[in-house]
């Protein structure tokens, strides 16, 4: 039985919707970002960071128990373990890979920093959010042109690359983009949203969401928790 470590955001979403895909059992254990649960010591020996998602897995390689951190790790993890949604030929697998890469690298920080500018900074500061609101609309446009020539993200296939990209997606009018002004993008996005696995996956921990605008929670997201508790 898989562990897994999470709660309902879009990096957390990300391992639900992958799980669901591949079938495979595990049991959530929700870590409520708002109430600082991320410092809690025995779930920072699992992720040294304090972000959520992590995972661990009792049957590992060699049948040794393993512990991950990072949602593109555990998405690559996983796609190992079950042979699915990476493609075994070399050039088809880079370009997945590639494409896991920017939303790791661009895509989830960028929309992250939009977000943050937009409704979670206790200051609107104009400059932030144009700047990420900007950056958000470029990003899509990416994604757009992209899906013009390639069914999914990642090229012929469904693959780890959509599974990635797709719930940083799902809050587009937050990020200040219209998604019905990138045809293509959202061509591909309602054909991901309607997958029976992608909608279990968002539904994990659904009922817990709540608003991260509180004192305590903006404490335990953004303040000198982050710095000083480890």
């Amino acid at each position: 039985m898989l562990e897994v470590y999470s709660w309902p955001t879009p990096n957390g979403h990300k391992v639900h919707i992958m799980l669901e895909e591949c079938g495979l059992a595990y049991r959530v254990h929700p870590v409520d970002i708002g109430a600082g649960e991320q410092f809690d010591p025995a779930f920072l020996a699992i992720s040294p960071n304090n972000k959520i998602p992590a995972l661990t897995d009792p049957d590992g390689p060699g049948g040794r128990p393993i512990s991950l951190f990072e949602s593109g790790a555990i998405l690559l993890y996983l796609a190992g373990k079950t042979g699915r949604f990476l493609p075994a030929d070399v050039a088809a697998k880079y370009e997945v890979l590639q494409w896991l890469m920017f939303q790791m690298g661009s895509l989830g920080p960028m929309l992250g920093q939009a977000h943050h500018f937009r409704i979670y900074a206790p200051e609107k500061l104009p400059y932030a959010i144009d700047r990420y609101t900007q950056e958000a609309q470029r990003l899509y446009g990416v994604l757009n042109k992209r899906l013009a020539h390639s069914t999914y993200v990642g090229g012929t296939a469904y693959s780890i690359a959509d599974i990635a990209v797709f719930p940083w997606l799902r809050s587009w009018k937050n990020q200040g983009v219209e998604l019905a002004d990138h045809p293509h993008l959202k061509g591909w996005f309602d054909e991901i949203a309607a997958r029976p696995a992608v909608q279990r996956g968002v539904d994990v921990l659904a009922a817990a969401r709540r608003p991260l605008t509180d004192d305590r929670a903006r404490e335990a997201l953004f303040g000198q928790r982050q710095r000083l508790q480890r």
